[in-house]
């Protein structure tokens, strides 16, 4: 009974991820590019969001958190630990590592604590909905997917790159970036991309997803939609992840 049990809420659960979640989300996708305030490009100019500014100013600060946190990366998870839904066609290997603080508006309270400084910089940006240190390994490359939801634009703010800076890239659409320590690099995420790291060094980043701005009634619309996906497990079961991660990490962070 209790494995008839749990087929039958993986059952409801995948339904309700990959059947109406996904078909709700593309239907919504039309309504969002014609709302954009910003347009629809596969990047944006930082000069378009007022918080970027700031941002990058505070990036050694944010910085010297994620130095203390490093020293730890062994101990760190592994994206497709946290979301395993995402990771079996993202990442297998243990070349990818993630740091939470929030996802999708669920804070990581024990993570945050844990870094005050970094924590306090993404709660004044406006529309943050999750912000994570993005850790990816020598000789790591992501494949092409795409983003879940066209309601958020994706920021990466470059705190650690290797050189040579061309062998770590990331392609949007059929544009290609490099990052910068120290610079903002925002896109939209639901256009294809895929990103490499063919250096000898770790590429460190700070993940963020932001509210897209948007014209009324599209900026409700979507503000609502949005809470519905925190709502949903797959945000919950990912969110129960990390918390478990949290608490493994603190004992870490304890005995050291």
């Amino acid at each position: 009974m209790k494995r008839y049990l749990e087929a039958l809420r993986e059952k409801a659960r995948n339904f309700l991820i990959y059947g109406i979640g996904k078909t709700l989300i593309y239907k919504l996708e039309k309504l969002i590019t014609n709302y954009s305030l910003i347009g629809n490009s596969t990047f944006f100019e930082p000069d378009q969001f007022n918080w970027v500014e700031e941002l990058e100013s505070q990036s050694m600060r944010i910085r010297q958190e994620l130095d203390q946190v490093l020293k730890y990366r062994d101990s760190l998870p592994t994206f497709q630990d946290i979301s395993p839904d995402q990771g079996y066609y993202l990442s297998t290997d243990n070349r990818w590592k993630t740091y939470g603080f929030y996802g999708y508006g669920i804070k990581s309270q024990q993570n945050c604590k844990n870094c005050p400084e970094t924590t306090r910089i993404i709660e004044k940006i406006p529309g943050m909905k999750t912000a994570f240190f993005s850790i990816l390994l020598p000789g790591k490359h992501i494949p092409e997917h795409r983003g879940p939801y066209k309601g958020v634009i994706r920021c990466l703010l470059g705190l650690r790159v290797p050189e040579p800076k061309e062998n770590c890239r990331i392609r949007v659409g059929n544009d290609i970036r490099y990052w910068e320590e120290g610079k903002a690099m925002i896109f939209d995420d639901t256009f294809p991309h895929e990103v490499w790291n063919e250096t000898d060094g770790i590429r460190v980043v700070l993940f963020l997803d932001i509210v897209r701005p948007l014209r009324f009634p599209a900026s409700w619309i979507n503000l609502l939609f949005i809470k519905l996906i925190a709502w949903s497990p797959y945000v919950q079961d990912a969110m129960a992840n990390q918390k478990k991660w949290e608490k493994r990490l603190d004992k870490v962070f304890a005995g050291s």
